[in-house]
C-alpha cells in the first residue's frame, strides 16, 4: 500500500489535480467522439490548457489558503 501510495503522490501529489484532469480528458475525448460536438474541435487544444490551468489554479489557491 504504501508504494502506491508514493506512486500516487509523486505522479498526481493532490486529488483536486486527478479528477479535474480526468474530467477533461473524458470531455475532451466526448468532443472527438460525438457528432454534434464536432464544431468544439477547433478549440479543443484550448479547452485543454483552460481546463488544466484552470485545476492547477483551484489547487494553488486551496495550498495558500492552507488550515487556518
Amino acid at each position: 500500500m504504501k508504494v502506491v501510495k508514493a506512486t500516487y503522490n509523486f505522479l498526481v501529489g493532490d486529488m483536486i489535480i486527478l479528477v479535474g484532469v480526468l474530467i477533461t480528458i473524458v470531455v475532451l475525448a466526448l468532443i472527438n467522439m460525438l457528432a454534434f460536438l464536432a464544431p468544439l474541435r477547433a478549440v479543443a487544444g484550448v479547452i485543454l490548457v483552460i481546463a488544466v490551468l484552470g485545476v492547477l489554479v483551484a489547487t494553488l489557491n486551496r495550498e495558500a489558503r492552507g488550515k487556518r
